[in-house]
C-alpha cells in the first residue's frame, strides 16, 4: 500500500479549519488545508462589523450555559481551549483584547477583524501546514485504509480528515453547505439547517415607519399566536433581552438576533408575533403610576413628549398611536382607561411576523451534523473513522456574543489534538 499524499487534510479555512490546520502541523502532521475562495477566512472579515467578537467574557460553564442542551457536547472542547486559553493565545500573536463593558463580547483593541485574521494566517505559515486557494472540493470517499478527495485540479489521498466548510450563512462567504452533502454520503445525519442570528420581517407598517430607532433594553417573547391559550407560558418558543433596532424590512439587533432560530425554524412564521416590552426594567403598575405623576405635573405638556427620558419620541408616538390615543393630546386629558392601554402597548406591543431575511443576512446556521454521531471528546466521527467535524458543520449554534466563534475554536483545536 502506498503513503497516502497527506496525513491530515482540513476542509474550510474558516475559524476553525485555520487554527486547526496550524495546531495539526504544530504536532508534526503533514497538513493540507484546502479552501475553495481565493482569499481565507471571509466570514472572519465580515463578522462583528468588520471588528469580529473573538468569544465572551464568562468562563467554560457561561459558554456551554449560553448553548443551552447542547452545550454539553462543548466540555471537552472547552476544557482544551477556554475562552481564556483563546484570548491568550490570541495575544501572543500581538492581537491585543478587550472587553466591551456593556455587553462582554471580546474584541481586538484594534476593532480590525483583519488583524484576527493576520495572527491566524501567520501561525498557519510558521506551523508548516500548506495551505490551498480556490480548490474546491468536489467529492469526499472513503476506502479500506484512507480517504479520497476530489478536486477540479487533483485528487487527493488522506489518512485524516477534518470537515471545516460551516454551514449555511453569509453564501456569498463560500458557505453553500458542501460539508453536510459529504456527510451524509458518508452515512451522517443532517439536521435540518435553518438560518440563525438573522433579521425577522413584519407586515406591520409601523414598525417599518420606525426605521433607524433603536432601544438599548427591550424584553422579546416567540409566541405562537395558535397555541398562546394553553397556559401560562403556552405559546411561547423563544425568549431573550437586549438591544433592539427598527429596520425598513421589520427588526433587527442582538435581542432579535437572538430569537430568530425559533422563527426560521418553524413551519408556519406568520402565526408567530413578537411580544415586545419596550421598558422591562419597570413593571406595569410601575409604569402606570409614573405616567400619572407626569401627567399631573405637566397637564400641558402632549402625550407625545412624556416619557422623554427613557423612550425615543417617534417610538412612543407610535405606541401612543397602537393604544388608540393621539400623540398630540394634552397630558392633563389622559383618563386612567387610557393610561392602561398606554401601558399595555409599551409593556406588550405584540408585533406579527412574517418571517426572517434567511440565511442571506443570517451570522450562523441551526441544524448540521447530529452531535450524537460525533464523540465530543475528539470530534472523531462515530460513523466513519478517522472523519473529524468541527466548527459550524455541527449542530451547535449559540446566541450572538462571541460564543458561535468560542465552539469553532475550541471545537477546531480539540480536533486538531486527535488529527
Amino acid at each position: 500500500m502506498s503513503t497516502p499524499d497527506w496525513e491530515v487534510v482540513v476542509v474550510g479555512a474558516g475559524a476553525a479549519g485555520l487554527l486547526a490546520a496550524a495546531r495539526a502541523a504544530e504536532r508534526g502532521r503533514r497538513t493540507l488545508l484546502l479552501e475553495k475562495n481565493r482569499r481565507p477566512g471571509i466570514k472572519i472579515l465580515m463578522s462583528g462589523g468588520t471588528r469580529c467578537n473573538l468569544t465572551h467574557a464568562c468562563d467554560r460553564r457561561g459558554i456551554v450555559r449560553e448553548f443551552g442542551p447542547a452545550g454539553r457536547f462543548l466540555h471537552s472542547a472547552l476544557a482544551a481551549l477556554s475562552p481564556a486559553n483563546l484570548i491568550e493565545l490570541f495575544e501572543s500573536e500581538g492581537v491585543v483584547t478587550k472587553v466591551e463593558p456593556d455587553t462582554g463580547k471580546v474584541f481586538p483593541v484594534s476593532d480590525r477583524a483583519a488583524d484576527v485574521l493576520a495572527a491566524l494566517l501567520g501561525r498557519l505559515q510558521r506551523s508548516g501546514a500548506t495551505l490551498a486557494l480556490e480548490e474546491p472540493v468536489v467529492q469526499l470517499t472513503r476506502t479500506a485504509d484512507r480517504f479520497l478527495l476530489s478536486t477540479p485540479r487533483r485528487s487527493i489521498t488522506a489518512e485524516r480528515v477534518l470537515i471545516t466548510t460551516g454551514g449555511q450563512s453569509y453564501p456569498g462567504s463560500g458557505t453553500s453547505g458542501d460539508g453536510y452533502r459529504w456527510l451524509a454520503a458518508l452515512g451522517h445525519t443532517i439536521v435540518a439547517p435553518r438560518p440563525a442570528l438573522t433579521p425577522v420581517t413584519t407586515d406591520a407598517a409601523w414598525v417599518r415607519e420606525l426605521q433607524g430607532v433603536t432601544i438599548s433594553d427591550v424584553q422579546v417573547r416567540v409566541v405562537d399566536t395558535e397555541a398562546a391559550g394553553s397556559g401560562s407560558r403556552g405559546g411561547l418558543l423563544a425568549e431573550r433581552r437586549g438591544s433592539f433596532l427598527f429596520t425598513h424590512f421589520g427588526l433587527s439587533g442582538p435581542v432579535v438576533l437572538d430569537v430568530s432560530r425559533a422563527i426560521s425554524g418553524h413551519p408556519r412564521p406568520r402565526t408567530l408575533a413578537l411580544n415586545c416590552d419596550f421598558l422591562p426594567h419597570e413593571s406595569e403598575a410601575e409604569l402606570d403610576e409614573r405616567i400619572k405623576r407626569e401627567a399631573a405635573t405637566a397637564g400641558k405638556k402632549q402625550l407625545g413628549g412624556l416619557l422623554a427620558t427613557t423612550l425615543p419620541r417617534r417610538l412612543n408616538e407610535a405606541l401612543l398611536r397602537a393604544a388608540g390615543l393621539m400623540p398630540e393630546a394634552r397630558a392633563a386629558e389622559l383618563a386612567r382607561a387610557d393610561r392602561a392601554r398606554w401601558v399595555a402597548a409599551i409593556k406588550r406591543q405584540a408585533v406579527p411576523v412574517s418571517g426572517t431575511r434567511g440565511f442571506k443576512k443570517a451570522e450562523v446556521t441551526a441544524g448540521g451534523a447530529a452531535l450524537d454521531e460525533v464523540d465530543s471528546r475528539t470530534m472523531q466521527s462515530r460513523i466513519v473513522p478517522g472523519l473529524f467535524l468541527a466548527g459550524e458543520v455541527l449542530d451547535l449554534d449559540g446566541p450572538i456574543g462571541g460564543y458561535n466563534f468560542q465552539a469553532a475554536f475550541s471545537t477546531g483545536w480539540l480536533a486538531a489534538e486527535h488529527l
